[in-house]
């Protein structure tokens, strides 16, 4: 479970959850919602609903040998201050190998289709080698990943298996504050544990990740629920677990969930695609009433005509805001009808969007309102799909460096390249023999490496790989290959 602590949030209040002996809600064993004054909420129909698709997550990455660079102790006592024989104060450190530890970790996912299907964070499997799923019944699969988006810290996870209890999924828009909730998951090593609370906001932004528009509960969230559902009374999922807001790292205060409005957008582009298509409006900027505060202690005093919607900062040259005429200054207030207050909100209905599709956008422009026609883009630019590029674009076969061609060329790390096809390395002037160090200044050692960096630059604004490599003559080179050719 993601954590916060009060030096990010001070302004968030720890408060203590209490029930009221005024007029609760009961939910009967059809699901309906009744009034009944004077009675305890029941909330044993969500939970016997939602429980049984909610499920445990171990995740196993293995102990591997990885290049770190240690200090040398005795390097200041050796080193030449004149530079006679090297540069000062440099060559303190040494390269080693060093074999990293095995790490475990648990936390929570939420079966959504019957043949299998789980939803989860980013965070919960990001870098696992195993992935095991204990079912509420205790039935154990081994699972594998659909796709992650780390923009929205989701995950799509697979298990094979039949007629598995899957969760209905509400619209998350429907939810309001001071709902109760229930949360599903497996906290603290305690496996099939609900708790329950209320919505305490909606549309909250932490700042976590790049689209956020979390449902703020004060129902109990620890660590190992991250990945775990959100339901409301009738168990039907609204939300799944994300992150912890507290001072000491345990529930004493907010849990935030990500809505299914996003969710469901994101699952349905992983199946689909393997990455998220993902439509940009091109600018960049926040809530309305942060920036006058801040122009406020600045001494300034703003007039933008209202004190809601989201303040334009910046605006990209190409993007869809530009085509709508968007400027330094100006409100959005609306999107297709439907008002906006904060970037959050902004950030939620543009996550359901895609690449060529269209919207209505309304802005404040020098205190006048417009509405203007757009046609939304991905982040290259352009109304296409976009898919994570393969190995087979380079258009090369790869190896790790053997241990003689280390100490040979002096190195530590890289890629040979032992084959050159048709592709992108032909086209840039890459040739057989050729050994690749890094790209995008992140480090080559495994043919993984290499196609982890492949799929994120492939789906980048800028789809180019900046290579930086060895020949086997010891000359070094550098070279630009763009991968939407």
């Amino acid at each position: 479970m993601k954590k916060y602590s009060k030096y990010l949030l001070a302004a968030m209040c720890v408060v203590a959850l209490a029930f009221s002996a005024g007029s609760f809600i009961k939910v009967n064993a059809a699901g309906s919602v009744v009034s009944a004054p004077g009675q305890p909420v029941d909330l044993t129909y969500a939970a016997e609903k939602a429980l049984p698709t909610v499920v445990h997550i171990k995740y196993v990455q293995n102990s591997k040998v990885k290049t770190v660079e240690v200090q040398d102790p005795f390097s200041d006592f050796f080193s030449d201050p004149f530079g006679f024989f090297g540069n000062p104060g440099q060559g303190g450190t040494q390269k080693r190998q060093v074999q990293t530890p095995k790490r475990t970790a648990t936390g929570s996912g939420v079966i959504i289709s019957s043949d299998g299907y789980i939803v989860t964070n980013n965070h919960v499997v990001e870098g696992a080698d195993e992935l095991t799923v204990t079912l509420n019944d205790n039935r154990e699969f081994s699972a594998r990943i659909v796709g992650t988006d780390k923009t929205t810290d989701l995950a799509l996870i697979k298990i094979d298996g039949k007629s598995l209890p899957s969760i209905t999924i509400a619209n998350s828009d429907n939810i309001k504050v001071g709902e109760w909730v229930l949360a599903v998951g497996n906290p603290l090593g305690f496996n099939n544990t609900v708790t329950a609370g209320i919505v305490s906001a909606k549309a909250r932004s932490l700042g976590a990740n790049g689209v956020e528009s979390f449902i703020q509960t004060d129902a109990a969230i620890n660590a190992g629920n991250s990945g775990g559902a959100l339901v409301n009374t009738r168990g039907e999922l609204v939300g799944i677990n994300a992150m912890l807001y507290s001072q000491t790292g345990t529930n004493i205060g907010y849990g935030f969930a990500i809505p299914t409005t996003i969710m469901n957008k994101v699952v349905a582009d992983l199946k689909e695609y393997g990455t998220v298509q993902r439509a940009l409006l091109g600018i960049m900027g926040g809530d309305v009433i942060k920036f006058i505060d801040k122009q406020k202690e600045e001494g300034k005093e703003v007039d933008l005509g209202t004190n809601e919607g989201v303040y334009v900062e910046k605006v990209e040259d190409d993007g869809a805001g530009a085509d709508a005429g968007l400027e330094k200054g100006d409100v959005i207030t609306a999107v297709d009808g439907k008002k906006v207050t904060k970037m959050a909100e902004l950030q939620e209905i543009m996550a359901n969007k895609r690449p060529g599709d269209k919207i209505s956008l309304t802005f404040l422009h020098n205190k006048k309102s417009n509405t203007k026609t757009v046609t939304l883009k991905n982040a290259q630019g352009t109304t296409k799909v976009v898919k994570q590029a393969d190995l087979d674009v380079l258009g090369g076969n790869f190896r790790e460096i053997t241990a003689e061609q280390k100490k040979q060329l002096e190195i530590s790390n890289g890629l040979e390249v032992i084959k050159v096809n048709n592709g992108a390395l032909k086209k840039a002037g890459i040739d057989r023999g050729f050994i690749i160090q890094s790209i995008n200044d992140e480090t080559v050692k495994t043919i993984d490496d290499l196609q982890n960096i492949v799929k994120e630059a492939s789906t980048s604004k800028d789809a180019v790989l900046f290579i930086k490599g060895i020949w086997p003559t010891g000359k070094r080179a550098y070279f630009a290959v763009p991968l939407n050719e």
